[in-house]
Parts: C-alpha cells; structure tokens; sequence
C-alpha cells in the first residue's frame, strides 16, 4: 500500500512545507491538498491557501512525492484552463502530480465568490464533459469538442505533462453517477468512508467498470479517515461523534483497521492532519508514529 499525507489549507505554508519536507524524508509516498477558498464554517474569516499555487510549490520544494489536489472543484475552473496548470504543474515536477477532480459541493464558497452552484445532476454532468475535454487535451495533438457546457475548438496543450497518460483521480461516492464517471475516464478513484462503505463503494464501482468494458484492476483505489491515534478513552470519545469519518484507538487497532482497507482493495491510505494537534512538532509526532508503527506491515 501507498501512504500519503494530507495537510489541511489553513495551515500556513511554512507549516505546509515542513510536513512535506519531513514526509519526504521519512519514507511516504505522497501529499495531497484540498481546492476551496474558504472554511465550511458559520466563521470564515480563517485563512485558506489556494491549491494549485501551493501544488506548484511542493512541486519544486520537495523532489519525490507524488502530489495531487484532492480534489479540484471543477465548477471553479474551466477545464480546457484545468488542463494546462495541471500539465505545467507535471512538467515542473518532473511528472509527480495526480489531478484529482470532483463535481464541486461547498455552497458558501460558491455563493460568496459569485460561482454558479447549479443542481446536483448539473454539476456531475460538467464533470463529465471536464473529464473529456481534460483527457482529449492530454492526448491530442489539438481537441474539438462540442458539450452541452464546453466547447473546444482545436485547441492544443503544450507543453504536454510528462507523464503519458498523467493520471486524472475522481473523487466521490455518488453511486448513480460518480461511479460511471469514475469507470469511463478515471486512472485513480478516491472517497472517504470506513473499510465497509468502501467495500460496498469498490463492489458498485467494478460493476461500472463492467457496464463500459473496462477492467475495474485498471482504477487504482485511495481513501482516507481522521486519524485518532492513542490509548485512551478521549480517542474513542473523539471517535465516535466523527462515525464513519474515523480511523481511532491504539497502534494494534489502528493497524488492524488499515489491514481491513488493504483487504477491501484500497491501494493508499491519505491522513489529513485535521485531528493530529495544532502545531507542526504535535502533527509529526502522530504521523511518525502512525508510519512508523501501524503501517509499517503493510508497507
């Protein structure tokens, strides 16, 4: 299995950066950041760094990790304008970045920056014209594409990314539609949920694969939880009021959790450091002790 670190938008870059820095050396295999322009919360005043400037940072700050967006909300950018940052973010990085992609779902943010939010089934059917116009603009030459949102006329992109093809994740659980998305375009899929949600989530999204004949082997599989990681009775309290959103307890269960993932097919493990402290020596702590101890067998 992958394991990758996810450090939150409020943080401060210099923050940001130590913890890439320290997972570099440490041995884990990428760092992933969220794309929104302000906190989901009655206060918004707190800061929020914006993601595809800080990807093109780590990009040069931090030599081997793979890095992504988990995941860009494709309601905030054209994707024709997707494309090329994320093209120039893989060519700054010598071909390490994963673009991850999802329909978009934080109204506040919408409403606040004058995005149209559209419906639910509006949202995902852009998605799915994104990921076309994404993918033609990485394999052609020039694309000419005429959608119900989005049209292209022969349109290039180059440089092209250095990875061929450069790996596009779509993020959700959406069963009806998500999924079907995720079949017919994705390299890579992401959700949140405990080993049993994905389970169920992998056995719909092969059964989507099937319907547009594709191997499902070919979509590799991420997920994350909020780690909670301790001895005591505080971690379980913190726990539970979090259900599904949790990974909690000692090393041992910690551990027997992440074998669970593994066994339901997840191919890497994200921690986001939302639960790990304040400070960057707190969030360290937990996440040497998460690698070095609880993923260490699987690794």
């Amino acid at each position: 299995m992958r394991f990758s670190i996810w450090p939150g938008p409020g943080n401060p870059w210099a923050d940001t950066l130590a913890l890439a820095l320290h997972a570099e050396a440490a041995g884990w295999d990428g760092i992933w950041y969220a794309d929104h322009f302000m906190p989901n919360a009655a206060d918004t005043s707190g800061p929020t760094n914006e993601a595809w400037t800080t990807v093109a940072a780590l990009a040069v700050a931090v030599p081997r990790l793979r890095i992504g967006t988990l995941v860009t909300g494709n309601t905030y950018r054209h994707p024709a304008v997707l494309a090329k940052m994320a093209a120039n973010v893989d060519v700054i990085s010598g071909g390490r970045l994963v673009l991850g992609l999802g329909s978009g779902w934080q109204e506040n943010e919408h409403a606040a920056y004058g995005i149209p939010f559209y419906t639910v089934g509006s949202r995902l059917r852009r998605l799915e014209e994104a990921c076309q116009v994404i993918k033609g603009l990485f394999g052609n030459a020039t694309t000419t594409f005429h959608g119900r949102y989005y049209t292209l006329t022969d349109a290039p992109l180059e440089p092209k990314p250095v990875q061929n093809p450069l790996p596009l994740l779509v993020g959700g659980g959406g069963e009806e539609m998500t999924l079907r998305i995720t079949a017919k375009y994705a390299d890579e899929w992401n959700v949140w949920g405990s080993p049993d949600v994905l389970r169920q989530k992998m056995g719909v999204l092969d059964r989507r694969c099937d319907e547009v004949g594709r191997d499902p082997k070919s979509i590799k599989r991420s997920a994350q939880n909020m780690l909670f990681l301790g001895d005591g009775p505080e971690v379980q309290e913190r726990a539970r009021a979090m259900g599904d959103r949790a990974l909690a307890g000692s090393v041992a269960q910690v551990q027997d959790a992440i074998g669970r993932y593994r066994d339901a097919g997840v191919d890497e493990f994200i921690v986001p450091d939302f639960t790990l402290g304040r400070s960057v020596e707190q969030k360290l702590a937990v996440y040497d002790r998460f690698f070095t101890e609880a993923a260490k067998p699987f690794r």
